[in-house]
Protein backbone atom coordinates (compact mmCIF):
# COMPACT_ATOMS: atom_id res chain seq x y z
CA UNK A 1 0.00 0.00 0.00
CA UNK A 2 1.55 3.61 -0.73
CA UNK A 3 1.73 6.38 1.21
CA UNK A 4 -1.51 8.19 -0.63
CA UNK A 5 -3.65 5.00 0.08
CA UNK A 6 -2.07 4.55 4.15
CA UNK A 7 -2.99 8.13 4.60
CA UNK A 8 -6.64 7.75 3.22
CA UNK A 9 -7.12 4.81 5.04
CA UNK A 10 -5.92 6.33 8.45
CA UNK A 11 -8.02 9.09 7.54
CA UNK A 12 -10.87 7.05 7.12
CA UNK A 13 -10.70 4.70 9.80
CA UNK A 14 -10.26 8.19 12.00
CA UNK A 15 -13.60 9.86 10.42
CA UNK A 16 -15.56 6.91 11.15
CA UNK A 17 -14.24 6.09 14.65
CA UNK A 18 -15.11 10.02 15.33
CA UNK A 19 -18.04 9.19 13.51
CA UNK A 20 -19.44 6.89 16.21
CA UNK A 21 -18.21 8.99 19.41
CA UNK A 22 -20.03 12.43 18.06
CA UNK A 23 -23.05 10.22 18.56
CA UNK A 24 -22.61 9.84 22.35
CA UNK A 25 -23.07 13.51 22.94
CA UNK A 26 -24.61 14.93 20.04
CA UNK A 27 -27.95 14.28 20.99
CA UNK A 28 -27.13 15.72 24.66
CA UNK A 29 -28.49 19.52 23.71
CA UNK A 30 -31.13 17.86 21.58
CA UNK A 31 -32.82 16.19 24.59
CA UNK A 32 -35.24 18.66 25.62
CA UNK A 33 -36.32 19.40 21.59
CA UNK A 34 -36.87 15.83 21.14
CA UNK A 35 -38.73 15.53 24.67
CA UNK A 36 -41.15 18.03 23.45
CA UNK A 37 -41.58 17.09 19.84
CA UNK A 38 -42.04 13.19 20.79
CA UNK A 39 -44.07 13.61 23.36
CA UNK A 40 -41.95 11.89 26.15
CA UNK A 41 -40.78 12.48 29.70
CA UNK A 42 -36.66 13.81 30.05
CA UNK A 43 -36.43 10.93 31.81
CA UNK A 44 -37.77 8.32 28.65
CA UNK A 45 -35.90 10.84 26.48
CA UNK A 46 -32.13 10.34 27.89
CA UNK A 47 -32.79 6.47 27.15
CA UNK A 48 -31.85 7.69 23.33
CA UNK A 49 -28.41 7.82 25.17
CA UNK A 50 -28.46 5.04 27.26
CA UNK A 51 -29.77 2.65 24.30
CA UNK A 52 -26.62 3.95 22.76
CA UNK A 53 -23.89 3.05 24.84
CA UNK A 54 -25.70 -0.38 26.01
CA UNK A 55 -25.54 -1.46 23.04
CA UNK A 56 -21.87 -0.09 22.86
CA UNK A 57 -20.75 -2.17 25.71
CA UNK A 58 -22.32 -5.31 24.48
CA UNK A 59 -20.74 -5.15 20.83
CA UNK A 60 -16.99 -3.62 22.16
CA UNK A 61 -15.54 -6.63 23.87
CA UNK A 62 -16.96 -9.32 21.19
CA UNK A 63 -15.65 -7.13 18.24
CA UNK A 64 -12.56 -9.43 17.97
CA UNK A 65 -14.35 -12.49 17.57
CA UNK A 66 -17.36 -11.10 15.31
CA UNK A 67 -14.13 -9.78 13.45
CA UNK A 68 -12.49 -13.12 13.46
CA UNK A 69 -15.86 -15.17 12.19
CA UNK A 70 -17.25 -12.94 9.50
CA UNK A 71 -13.57 -11.19 8.15
CA UNK A 72 -12.51 -7.94 9.03
CA UNK A 73 -13.40 -6.00 5.65
CA UNK A 74 -16.98 -7.64 5.79
CA UNK A 75 -17.67 -6.93 9.85
CA UNK A 76 -16.34 -3.26 8.94
CA UNK A 77 -18.52 -2.17 6.25
CA UNK A 78 -20.79 -3.98 7.51
CA UNK A 79 -21.16 -2.22 10.30
CA UNK A 80 -20.92 0.88 8.58
CA UNK A 81 -23.96 0.29 6.64
CA UNK A 82 -26.20 -0.95 9.77
CA UNK A 83 -24.58 2.34 11.34
CA UNK A 84 -26.35 4.51 8.21
CA UNK A 85 -29.18 2.75 7.92
CA UNK A 86 -30.79 2.97 11.68
CA UNK A 87 -29.33 7.03 11.20
CA UNK A 88 -31.67 7.43 9.24
CA UNK A 89 -34.66 5.58 10.76
CA UNK A 90 -33.25 7.41 13.71
CA UNK A 91 -33.97 10.71 12.59
CA UNK A 92 -37.16 9.60 10.70
CA UNK A 93 -38.77 8.07 14.25
CA UNK A 94 -42.36 9.07 14.79
CA UNK A 95 -41.97 8.01 18.83
CA UNK A 96 -39.56 8.06 21.37
CA UNK A 97 -39.57 4.34 21.71
CA UNK A 98 -38.82 3.74 17.49
CA UNK A 99 -36.08 5.88 18.39
CA UNK A 100 -34.51 4.04 20.75
CA UNK A 101 -35.02 1.06 19.16
CA UNK A 102 -33.03 2.43 16.47
CA UNK A 103 -30.29 3.69 18.42
CA UNK A 104 -29.71 0.79 19.82
CA UNK A 105 -29.20 -0.94 16.92
CA UNK A 106 -27.03 1.94 15.25
CA UNK A 107 -24.94 1.36 18.51
CA UNK A 108 -24.60 -2.43 17.38
CA UNK A 109 -23.16 -0.98 14.60
CA UNK A 110 -21.38 1.75 15.78
CA UNK A 111 -19.27 -0.30 18.18
CA UNK A 112 -17.10 -1.85 15.86
CA UNK A 113 -16.05 1.86 13.83
CA UNK A 114 -14.03 2.11 17.52
CA UNK A 115 -12.72 -1.34 18.13
CA UNK A 116 -11.52 -2.14 14.66
CA UNK A 117 -10.66 1.72 13.66
CA UNK A 118 -8.29 1.63 16.98
CA UNK A 119 -6.44 -1.76 15.56
CA UNK A 120 -6.17 -0.93 11.43
CA UNK A 121 -4.44 2.10 12.73
CA UNK A 122 -1.78 0.58 14.91
CA UNK A 123 -1.15 -1.84 12.19
CA UNK A 124 -0.46 0.99 9.83
CA UNK A 125 2.43 2.00 11.98
CA UNK A 126 5.36 0.53 12.74
CA UNK A 127 6.41 -0.39 16.05
CA UNK A 128 8.62 2.64 17.07
CA UNK A 129 6.04 4.98 16.23
CA UNK A 130 3.29 3.41 18.12
CA UNK A 131 3.06 6.13 20.21
CA UNK A 132 1.77 8.31 17.03
CA UNK A 133 -0.72 5.57 16.06
CA UNK A 134 -2.19 6.11 19.94
CA UNK A 135 -1.98 10.33 19.97
CA UNK A 136 -3.55 10.24 16.63
CA UNK A 137 -6.58 7.85 17.52
CA UNK A 138 -6.62 9.45 21.01
CA UNK A 139 -7.68 12.86 19.19
CA UNK A 140 -10.52 10.69 17.91
CA UNK A 141 -11.23 9.30 21.12
CA UNK A 142 -11.29 12.44 23.05
CA UNK A 143 -12.35 14.99 19.63
CA UNK A 144 -15.39 13.33 19.24
CA UNK A 145 -17.41 13.10 22.39
CA UNK A 146 -16.52 16.79 22.96
CA UNK A 147 -17.22 18.45 19.85
CA UNK A 148 -20.87 16.41 19.75
CA UNK A 149 -22.82 18.59 22.02
CA UNK A 150 -21.59 22.13 19.96
CA UNK A 151 -22.93 20.23 16.13
CA UNK A 152 -26.02 19.36 18.57
CA UNK A 153 -26.70 22.48 19.25
CA UNK A 154 -25.90 24.13 15.82
CA UNK A 155 -28.14 22.11 14.00
CA UNK A 156 -30.72 21.96 16.92
CA UNK A 157 -31.29 26.05 17.05
CA UNK A 158 -30.36 26.21 13.54
CA UNK A 159 -32.26 23.06 12.02
CA UNK A 160 -34.23 20.15 13.45
CA UNK A 161 -32.78 17.42 15.75
CA UNK A 162 -33.33 14.88 13.00
CA UNK A 163 -30.43 16.08 10.81
CA UNK A 164 -28.39 14.87 14.23
CA UNK A 165 -28.54 11.80 12.86
CA UNK A 166 -28.94 12.29 8.77
CA UNK A 167 -25.63 13.77 8.96
CA UNK A 168 -24.02 10.78 9.61
CA UNK A 169 -25.41 8.63 5.91
CA UNK A 170 -23.33 10.67 3.74
CA UNK A 171 -19.99 10.48 5.84
CA UNK A 172 -20.95 6.68 6.77
CA UNK A 173 -21.39 6.38 2.11
CA UNK A 174 -18.08 8.08 1.81
CA UNK A 175 -16.31 6.03 4.62
CA UNK A 176 -18.06 2.69 3.31
CA UNK A 177 -16.69 3.24 -0.54
CA UNK A 178 -13.13 4.23 0.72
CA UNK A 179 -13.17 0.82 3.14
CA UNK A 180 -14.37 -1.32 0.39
CA UNK A 181 -11.01 -0.20 -2.15
CA UNK A 182 -8.72 0.33 0.80
CA UNK A 183 -9.24 -1.98 3.61
CA UNK A 184 -7.66 -5.57 3.77
CA UNK A 185 -7.77 -8.70 6.44
CA UNK A 186 -5.19 -8.44 8.68
CA UNK A 187 -1.50 -10.17 8.17
CA UNK A 188 -2.49 -13.00 10.80
CA UNK A 189 -5.77 -13.88 10.85
CA UNK A 190 -7.46 -14.69 14.40
CA UNK A 191 -8.94 -19.07 13.89
CA UNK A 192 -12.28 -19.30 15.91
CA UNK A 193 -12.99 -23.08 16.02
CA UNK A 194 -16.48 -22.68 17.90
CA UNK A 195 -18.95 -19.72 18.51
CA UNK A 196 -19.38 -18.68 21.90
CA UNK A 197 -23.14 -17.99 21.46
CA UNK A 198 -24.01 -18.39 25.44
CA UNK A 199 -21.25 -15.69 25.96
CA UNK A 200 -22.72 -13.67 23.91
CA UNK A 201 -26.35 -14.07 24.91
CA UNK A 202 -25.15 -13.67 28.96
CA UNK A 203 -23.66 -10.29 28.05
CA UNK A 204 -26.41 -9.30 26.17
CA UNK A 205 -29.12 -10.02 28.74
CA UNK A 206 -26.82 -9.27 31.73
CA UNK A 207 -25.67 -5.41 30.52
CA UNK A 208 -29.15 -4.91 29.42
CA UNK A 209 -31.13 -5.73 32.64
CA UNK A 210 -28.69 -3.85 34.87
CA UNK A 211 -28.97 -0.78 32.86
CA UNK A 212 -32.39 -0.78 32.51
CA UNK A 213 -32.12 -0.95 36.47
CA UNK A 214 -30.00 1.68 37.27
CA UNK A 215 -32.20 3.56 34.06
CA UNK A 216 -35.79 2.95 35.48
CA UNK A 217 -35.16 2.01 39.55
CA UNK A 218 -35.80 5.60 40.98
CA UNK A 219 -38.63 6.34 38.44
CA UNK A 220 -40.33 2.84 39.45
CA UNK A 221 -39.56 3.07 43.40
CA UNK A 222 -36.94 0.37 43.13
CA UNK A 223 -38.06 -2.84 44.32
CA UNK A 224 -41.42 -1.72 45.00
CA UNK A 225 -41.67 -2.48 41.13
CA UNK A 226 -42.14 -5.99 40.51
CA UNK A 227 -39.82 -5.89 37.19
CA UNK A 228 -37.16 -4.19 38.77
CA UNK A 229 -36.80 -6.67 41.00
CA UNK A 230 -37.04 -9.51 38.65
CA UNK A 231 -34.62 -7.57 36.26
CA UNK A 232 -32.12 -6.96 39.06
CA UNK A 233 -31.95 -10.70 40.18
CA UNK A 234 -31.79 -11.62 35.93
CA UNK A 235 -28.31 -9.16 35.69
CA UNK A 236 -26.69 -10.70 38.99
CA UNK A 237 -27.43 -14.16 37.78
CA UNK A 238 -26.58 -13.71 34.18
CA UNK A 239 -23.24 -11.38 34.30
CA UNK A 240 -21.99 -14.22 37.67
CA UNK A 241 -22.57 -16.75 34.95
CA UNK A 242 -21.38 -14.78 31.89
CA UNK A 243 -17.86 -14.39 34.52
CA UNK A 244 -17.92 -18.50 35.03
CA UNK A 245 -18.28 -19.10 31.32
CA UNK A 246 -15.96 -17.04 30.16
CA UNK A 247 -13.19 -18.13 32.52
CA UNK A 248 -14.40 -22.11 31.92
CA UNK A 249 -15.05 -21.98 27.94
CA UNK A 250 -11.78 -23.01 25.77
CA UNK A 251 -12.57 -20.35 23.25
CA UNK A 252 -14.75 -17.68 25.06
CA UNK A 253 -16.35 -14.35 22.90
CA UNK A 254 -14.32 -12.01 25.39
CA UNK A 255 -11.15 -13.36 26.80
CA UNK A 256 -11.41 -12.50 30.58
CA UNK A 257 -8.24 -14.39 31.35
CA UNK A 258 -6.23 -10.98 30.52
CA UNK A 259 -7.34 -9.35 33.82
CA UNK A 260 -4.58 -11.37 34.91
CA UNK A 261 -2.98 -8.60 34.50
CA UNK A 262 -2.74 -6.16 36.97
CA UNK A 263 -2.05 -3.28 34.95
CA UNK A 264 -5.04 -4.12 32.77
CA UNK A 265 -6.94 -4.44 35.87
CA UNK A 266 -6.28 -1.27 36.97
CA UNK A 267 -6.24 0.87 33.49
CA UNK A 268 -9.62 -0.64 33.13
CA UNK A 269 -11.00 0.50 36.81
CA UNK A 270 -9.44 3.89 35.57
CA UNK A 271 -10.63 4.04 32.57
CA UNK A 272 -14.27 3.32 33.76
CA UNK A 273 -13.96 6.23 35.72
CA UNK A 274 -12.97 8.32 32.95
CA UNK A 275 -16.06 7.22 31.29
CA UNK A 276 -18.03 8.11 34.25
CA UNK A 277 -16.14 11.80 34.00
CA UNK A 278 -16.21 12.29 30.73
CA UNK A 279 -19.63 11.15 29.92
CA UNK A 280 -21.79 12.62 32.76
CA UNK A 281 -19.74 15.97 32.62
CA UNK A 282 -21.24 16.53 28.85
CA UNK A 283 -24.62 15.27 29.96
CA UNK A 284 -24.73 17.33 33.05
CA UNK A 285 -23.24 20.75 31.46
CA UNK A 286 -26.31 21.12 28.56
CA UNK A 287 -28.82 19.75 31.38
CA UNK A 288 -28.41 22.63 33.51
CA UNK A 289 -26.86 25.35 31.11
CA UNK A 290 -30.30 24.96 29.19
CA UNK A 291 -33.07 23.93 31.83
CA UNK A 292 -31.75 26.37 34.71
CA UNK A 293 -29.22 29.08 33.49
CA UNK A 294 -31.43 29.74 30.50
CA UNK A 295 -28.28 29.32 27.78
CA UNK A 296 -29.96 28.30 24.03
CA UNK A 297 -28.25 24.79 22.45
CA UNK A 298 -25.86 26.92 20.35
CA UNK A 299 -24.80 28.58 23.26
CA UNK A 300 -24.79 25.10 25.26
CA UNK A 301 -22.67 23.50 22.29
CA UNK A 302 -20.06 26.13 22.19
CA UNK A 303 -19.51 26.11 26.21
CA UNK A 304 -17.07 22.88 25.38
CA UNK A 305 -15.45 23.93 22.16
CA UNK A 306 -12.64 25.58 23.74
CA UNK A 307 -11.73 23.34 26.01
CA UNK A 308 -11.28 20.62 22.74
CA UNK A 309 -9.17 22.86 20.93
CA UNK A 310 -6.97 23.43 23.85
CA UNK A 311 -7.40 19.12 24.53
CA UNK A 312 -5.50 18.85 20.85
CA UNK A 313 -2.84 20.53 22.31
CA UNK A 314 -2.76 18.68 25.77
CA UNK A 315 -2.42 15.08 23.79
CA UNK A 316 0.67 16.47 21.56
CA UNK A 317 2.02 17.58 24.74
CA UNK A 318 1.26 14.63 26.92
CA UNK A 319 2.68 12.11 23.65
CA UNK A 320 5.61 14.41 24.10
CA UNK A 321 6.11 13.89 27.88
CA UNK A 322 5.78 10.17 27.77
CA UNK A 323 8.81 10.17 24.60
CA UNK A 324 11.42 12.22 26.34
CA UNK A 325 10.74 9.41 29.49
CA UNK A 326 8.07 10.65 31.79
CA UNK A 327 5.99 7.80 33.18
CA UNK A 328 2.53 7.79 31.95
CA UNK A 329 2.02 7.21 35.45
CA UNK A 330 2.35 11.07 36.22
CA UNK A 331 0.66 11.89 33.33
CA UNK A 332 -2.53 9.86 34.36
CA UNK A 333 -2.23 11.40 37.54
CA UNK A 334 -2.32 14.36 36.08
CA UNK A 335 -5.15 13.95 34.24
CA UNK A 336 -6.90 12.66 37.29
CA UNK A 337 -6.10 16.11 39.24
CA UNK A 338 -7.51 18.24 36.49
CA UNK A 339 -10.90 16.21 36.81
CA UNK A 340 -11.34 16.73 40.62
CA UNK A 341 -10.63 20.01 40.03
CA UNK A 342 -13.05 20.45 37.31
CA UNK A 343 -15.59 18.47 39.56
CA UNK A 344 -14.78 20.89 42.63
CA UNK A 345 -15.19 24.12 40.40
CA UNK A 346 -18.51 22.99 39.02
CA UNK A 347 -19.93 21.89 42.57
CA UNK A 348 -19.54 26.06 43.27
CA UNK A 349 -22.29 26.75 40.42
CA UNK A 350 -25.24 28.19 41.00
CA UNK A 351 -27.61 30.64 38.78
CA UNK A 352 -25.37 33.57 38.42
CA UNK A 353 -22.61 31.24 37.25
CA UNK A 354 -21.54 32.87 33.60
CA UNK A 355 -20.77 30.86 30.41
CA UNK A 356 -17.38 32.41 30.38
CA UNK A 357 -17.10 30.45 33.87
CA UNK A 358 -18.10 27.34 32.61
CA UNK A 359 -15.94 27.42 29.66
CA UNK A 360 -12.77 27.72 31.90
CA UNK A 361 -14.35 24.92 33.93
CA UNK A 362 -14.20 22.51 31.08
CA UNK A 363 -11.12 23.09 30.00
CA UNK A 364 -9.72 21.15 33.09
CA UNK A 365 -11.95 18.69 32.34
CA UNK A 366 -10.51 19.05 28.72
CA UNK A 367 -7.03 18.60 29.90
CA UNK A 368 -7.79 15.79 31.96
CA UNK A 369 -9.14 13.39 28.82
CA UNK A 370 -5.97 14.86 26.73
CA UNK A 371 -3.89 13.49 29.89
CA UNK A 372 -5.76 10.09 30.15
CA UNK A 373 -6.21 9.34 26.87
CA UNK A 374 -2.87 7.89 25.24
CA UNK A 375 -1.42 6.54 29.04
CA UNK A 376 -4.12 4.13 29.82
CA UNK A 377 -4.47 2.92 26.69
CA UNK A 378 -1.01 2.30 27.07
CA UNK A 379 -0.88 0.94 30.72
CA UNK A 380 -3.71 -1.06 29.62
CA UNK A 381 -1.68 -3.64 27.34
CA UNK A 382 1.74 -2.68 28.29
CA UNK A 383 1.90 -6.04 29.93
CA UNK A 384 0.42 -8.39 27.54
CA UNK A 385 1.84 -10.73 25.08
CA UNK A 386 1.22 -9.62 21.33
CA UNK A 387 -1.34 -11.72 20.66
CA UNK A 388 -3.60 -10.59 23.54
CA UNK A 389 -3.13 -6.86 22.99
CA UNK A 390 -6.30 -6.94 20.59
CA UNK A 391 -8.49 -7.98 23.48
CA UNK A 392 -7.05 -6.06 26.18
CA UNK A 393 -7.28 -2.75 24.01
CA UNK A 394 -11.23 -3.82 23.84
CA UNK A 395 -11.96 -4.42 26.93
CA UNK A 396 -10.82 -0.86 27.95
CA UNK A 397 -12.02 0.52 25.23
CA UNK A 398 -15.37 -1.38 26.82
CA UNK A 399 -14.95 0.06 30.14
CA UNK A 400 -14.97 3.73 29.01
CA UNK A 401 -18.48 3.06 27.47
CA UNK A 402 -19.34 1.33 30.50
CA UNK A 403 -18.21 3.94 32.49
CA UNK A 404 -20.67 6.39 30.43
CA UNK A 405 -23.79 4.10 30.59
CA UNK A 406 -23.37 3.58 34.28
CA UNK A 407 -22.50 7.06 34.87
CA UNK A 408 -25.69 9.16 33.40
CA UNK A 409 -27.87 6.29 34.86
CA UNK A 410 -26.09 6.87 38.59
CA UNK A 411 -26.41 10.18 37.58
CA UNK A 412 -29.79 10.54 37.07
CA UNK A 413 -30.80 8.64 39.75
CA UNK A 414 -28.83 10.61 42.31
CA UNK A 415 -29.92 13.63 41.14
CA UNK A 416 -33.77 12.24 41.27
CA UNK A 417 -33.12 11.40 45.19
CA UNK A 418 -31.21 13.97 45.46
CA UNK A 419 -33.66 16.51 44.16
CA UNK A 420 -36.37 15.33 47.05
CA UNK A 421 -34.32 15.80 49.94
CA UNK A 422 -33.27 19.47 49.04
CA UNK A 423 -37.13 20.04 47.75
CA UNK A 424 -37.92 18.71 51.13
CA UNK A 425 -35.48 20.63 53.10
CA UNK A 426 -36.48 23.83 51.61
CA UNK A 427 -39.91 23.80 52.01
CA UNK A 428 -39.17 23.13 55.93
CA UNK A 429 -37.91 26.88 55.77
CA UNK A 430 -41.11 28.25 53.78
CA UNK A 431 -43.70 28.75 56.90
CA UNK A 432 -46.38 31.36 57.73
CA UNK A 433 -43.07 32.11 60.64
CA UNK A 434 -41.00 33.00 57.99
CA UNK A 435 -40.34 36.42 57.67
CA UNK A 436 -38.89 36.51 54.53
CA UNK A 437 -40.88 33.76 53.01
CA UNK A 438 -43.65 35.75 54.04
CA UNK A 439 -43.18 39.38 52.50
CA UNK A 440 -42.22 37.15 48.82
CA UNK A 441 -45.67 35.67 48.91
CA UNK A 442 -47.32 38.71 49.96
CA UNK A 443 -45.16 40.58 47.09
CA UNK A 444 -46.74 38.08 44.74
CA UNK A 445 -50.15 37.60 45.76
CA UNK A 446 -49.81 42.11 45.71
CA UNK A 447 -48.55 41.62 41.79
CA UNK A 448 -51.52 39.34 40.81
CA UNK A 449 -53.91 41.57 42.28
CA UNK A 450 -52.41 44.07 40.72
CA UNK A 451 -53.28 42.42 37.78
CA UNK A 452 -57.32 42.33 38.22
CA UNK A 453 -56.90 38.82 40.12
CA UNK A 454 -58.80 37.81 43.29
CA UNK A 455 -57.09 37.66 46.26
CA UNK A 456 -57.66 34.03 46.84
CA UNK A 457 -56.46 33.34 43.44
CA UNK A 458 -53.91 35.96 43.60
CA UNK A 459 -52.10 34.26 46.77
CA UNK A 460 -52.67 30.72 44.90
CA UNK A 461 -50.41 31.87 42.08
CA UNK A 462 -48.13 33.43 44.16
CA UNK A 463 -47.74 30.14 45.95
CA UNK A 464 -47.15 28.48 42.74
CA UNK A 465 -44.09 30.58 41.60
CA UNK A 466 -42.47 29.88 45.26
CA UNK A 467 -42.99 26.26 44.75
CA UNK A 468 -41.40 26.64 40.80
CA UNK A 469 -38.65 28.69 42.85
CA UNK A 470 -37.58 25.83 45.02
CA UNK A 471 -37.43 23.26 42.49
CA UNK A 472 -34.90 24.91 40.22
CA UNK A 473 -33.24 25.51 43.54
CA UNK A 474 -33.72 22.28 44.47
CA UNK A 475 -32.13 20.96 41.07
CA UNK A 476 -29.66 23.02 41.18
CA UNK A 477 -28.75 21.66 44.46
CA UNK A 478 -28.83 18.28 43.03
CA UNK A 479 -26.64 18.85 40.29
CA UNK A 480 -23.65 20.21 42.61
CA UNK A 481 -24.45 17.01 44.48
CA UNK A 482 -23.12 15.18 41.16
CA UNK A 483 -20.09 17.00 40.63
CA UNK A 484 -19.24 16.47 44.38
CA UNK A 485 -19.86 12.54 43.67
CA UNK A 486 -17.92 12.50 40.97
CA UNK A 487 -14.84 14.60 41.79
CA UNK A 488 -15.20 11.70 45.16
CA UNK A 489 -14.83 8.85 42.95
CA UNK A 490 -11.81 10.61 40.84
CA UNK A 491 -10.41 10.99 44.29
CA UNK A 492 -10.65 7.91 45.52
CA UNK A 493 -9.35 5.88 42.60
CA UNK A 494 -5.93 8.08 41.89
CA UNK A 495 -3.96 5.81 44.69
CA UNK A 496 -4.58 2.64 42.69
CA UNK A 497 -1.75 4.28 40.72
CA UNK A 498 0.63 3.05 43.60
CA UNK A 499 -0.33 -0.40 42.75
CA UNK A 500 0.88 -0.05 39.38
CA UNK A 501 4.43 1.70 40.63
CA UNK A 502 4.48 -1.07 43.72
CA UNK A 503 4.14 -4.05 41.21
CA UNK A 504 7.30 -3.20 39.27
CA UNK A 505 10.94 -3.47 40.45
CA UNK A 506 11.80 -0.70 38.49
CA UNK A 507 9.47 2.13 38.95
CA UNK A 508 11.22 4.49 36.42
CA UNK A 509 11.69 1.95 33.72
CA UNK A 510 7.43 1.65 33.70
CA UNK A 511 7.16 4.60 31.13
CA UNK A 512 9.77 2.62 28.69
CA UNK A 513 7.87 -0.32 29.04
CA UNK A 514 4.74 0.89 28.53
CA UNK A 515 5.64 3.52 25.51
CA UNK A 516 6.77 0.45 23.59
CA UNK A 517 3.70 -0.75 23.20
Amino acid sequence: MNDFKRSLLIITMLLAAVMELIDTTIVNVALSHMSGNLGATLEDTTWVITAYAIANVIIIPITSFLTAILGRRKYYIGSIVLFVVCSFMCGSAGNIWTLVFFRFLQGLGGGALLSVSQAVIFELFPKEKQGVASAIFGIGVFIGPTIGPTMGGIITDNYSWPLIFYINVPIGILAAISCYFLLTEPTVKPKVSKVDWLGIALLAIGIGALQTVLERGQTEDWFDTRYITVLTITAIVALTAFVMWELHVPHPVVNLRVFKSKSLTIAAIMTFITGIGMFTSVFLTPVISQRLLGFSPTETGFLLLPGAVIAIVGLIVSGKFIQSGVSPLLVVAAGFLCFIYFNWNMSGINFDTSAHAITINLIFRALGMAFLTVPLTMLAVSSLPAAEIPQGAALNNMMRQLGGAFGISIVNTYTAHRVAVHRSDLLTNITSTNVEAAQRLHALTSYFQQKGISAIDAKTKGMAIMEQTVVRQAAMLSYVDDFILIGLLFALTLPLLLLVIRSSKNPAATGVVIADH
